[in-house]
């Protein structure tokens, strides 16, 4: 898996990048077929009271690129919510390939049984 963790606008941190490894460490438990990893944490300065921290991630896995972000006053809570929102993507793509599977498992068996129960 090539993982590339940017900054914008921000100096990223050894704290930051352990982090960001720590909490992809679940998605890779989740889906082993995971080829690129892309992301990027941001600060938008709006004014200085309004702080956004912004983190976005872009998986490219076999078959599909996902891509997910999160907006928040704390860049670790927008982490936190950034890894939510890819893990149910890809539990969802992975239950889409699991579902297609055991269909294309059963498609033959049935024509099969069918043209041996006609005969």
């Amino acid at each position: 898996m090539n993982l590339t963790i940017s900054g914008h606008h921000l100096e990223l941190t050894p704290a930051l990048r352990e982090y960001v490894q720590s909490k992809l460490a679940r998605i890779k438990r989740h889906f082993d077929n995971v080829i690129d990893v892309s992301v990027i944490l941001s600060v938008d300065k709006l004014t200085e009271k309004e702080k956004r921290q912004k983190a976005e991630i872009n998986v490219h896995i076999k078959g599909k690129d996902l891509h997910a972000e999160s907006i928040a006053h704390d860049l670790y809570a927008a982490i936190d919510a950034l890894i939510d929102k890819l893990d149910r993507q890809v539990i969802k793509h992975k239950d889409r390939l699991q579902d297609h599977h055991s269909m294309a498992k059963r498609l033959p068996e049935d024509t099969v049984s069918g043209a041996a129960a006609s005969a």
